[in-house]
């Protein structure tokens, strides 16, 4: 970095910092920090690299030793105030000398939530908080979502023609997008902690729903899960036998019911959550979600196809909705639909989303966005 960088270079930097974690973090959130002197010189940085490392703080001030003392920290979350897999950053800024921190939201994991910053300002330590807090939301909206709703952060992912269809009417799916799309939606499997479809999904295609690019190094392990209310799936599909991580089977069926016994033996988690007083082989996702945050899943993808995703949609589950849009044109009635059912019947009604983001990816757009919350009144 340059000496006495301006001050959006020195925020652009602490982003780039975070970003590294992308793949590698979870459950921990995304974090850079730069330390810069009265002249604006950064004298240290750091990003936290994984779970049970250290955290961007203390690279930081390692990589400034003594000249960390009357330093300003630019940091992208609050600095931790508990002892958790490493020691609480909080104590070490305090040890350190720096007299001024700049972190742009706080942290609101209950073992900090505010106490770092108390921590620090107790200590005569000035500390702003803020600075750039929408673009910090973004980047650890995954490990946001998941404190503060105790339940991963819903990404639902689909491929789609210009007109709307992600397969024929006779099923046809492969390939609507071309092959730069595909690898790009690749990488929202690394760096989702698990990956959901629907029955419909895996009778059709026969997914492994792997990561293949090995690209993901977090302490998570990687769970897919099948969604199939009814037990429609058998348990050889290959989703239940291949390598890559826990396999979850998700159900209405009772958790003793014998046609369970295969995929008990073959391994599977099977989880078993009837929707109350849903109908016939409706899961009860609110409870699969409790159950996944309690494994420290920060994040979902569901991929399909358009009952799973409605359902999740209908049960004000999603969070972020990211399309891949390719320019052909499918057409016909009875053509499949990113979203099934009836829909609502008025637009004032319909999902809105927000922070919409669109790119080019070869031949086809990357459309992404965030589920806005529903207009009252």
């Amino acid at each position: 970095m340059t000496e006495g960088a301006p001050l959006d270079v020195l925020w652009r930097r602490v982003f780039e910092l975070a970003g590294r974690g992308r793949f590698s973090t979870a459950p921990n959130p995304r974090v850079g920090a730069v330390l810069v002197d009265a002249a604006g010189r950064v004298v240290g940085e750091g990003a936290h690299a994984h779970a049970g490392g250290p955290h961007a703080e203390a690279v930081a001030l390692a990589a400034a030793g003594a000249r960390a003392k009357g330093a300003t920290l630019l940091v992208n979350l609050e600095p931790c105030s508990h002892f958790g897999r490493t020691p609480p950053c909080s104590e070490a800024l305090i040890a350190a000398g720096v007299s001024r921190v700049v972190c742009s939201t706080e942290d609101p994991d209950p073992r900090t939530a505010g106490r770092g910053i108390r921590r620090l300002r107790e200590r005569g330590i000035e500390v702003l908080v803020g600075a750039l807090a929408d673009e910090a939301e973004t980047l650890n909206e995954a490990f946001l979502k998941s404190i503060r709703d105790r339940r991963p952060f819903v990404h639902v992912k689909w491929a789609a023609s210009l007109d709307g269809r992600i397969a024929t009417r006779t099923g046809e799916s492969k390939w609507i997008t071309g092959e730069a799309a595909r690898n790009d939606a690749l990488l929202l499997r690394e760096e989702c902690d698990a990956i959901l479809v629907g029955a419909g999904t895996v009778l059709t295609d026969d997914p492994l729903l792997t990561r293949r690019l090995a690209l993901s190094s977090a302490i998570t392990p990687h769970r897919r899960l099948v969604l199939d209310g009814a037990l429609r799936v058998p348990a050889t599909a290959r989703v239940f036998s291949a390598a890559g991580g826990e396999v979850w089977l998700v159900t209405a069926v009772p958790a003793g019911d014998p046609r369970l016994a295969p995929f008990l033996e073959r391994g599977v988690h099977v989880f078993s959550g009837p929707a109350p007083g849903g109908g016939a082989g409706s899961v009860d996702l609110a409870a699969l979600l409790g159950a996944l945050h309690a494994l420290e899943v920060r994040s979902l993808l569901v991929e399909g196809g358009g009952v799973t995703a409605a359902s999740f949609l209908s049960a004000g589950l999603v969070d972020r909705v990211t399309a891949y849009v390719a320019p052909l044109l499918v057409g016909g009635a009875s053509a499949h639909s990113p979203l099934a059912g009836t829909g609502p019947a008025s637009l004032a009604d319909a999902h809105r989303l927000g922070d919409l983001e669109a790119v080019r990816i070869g031949a086809d757009l990357r459309v992404s966005g965030r589920l806005l919350a529903p207009v009252v009144g």
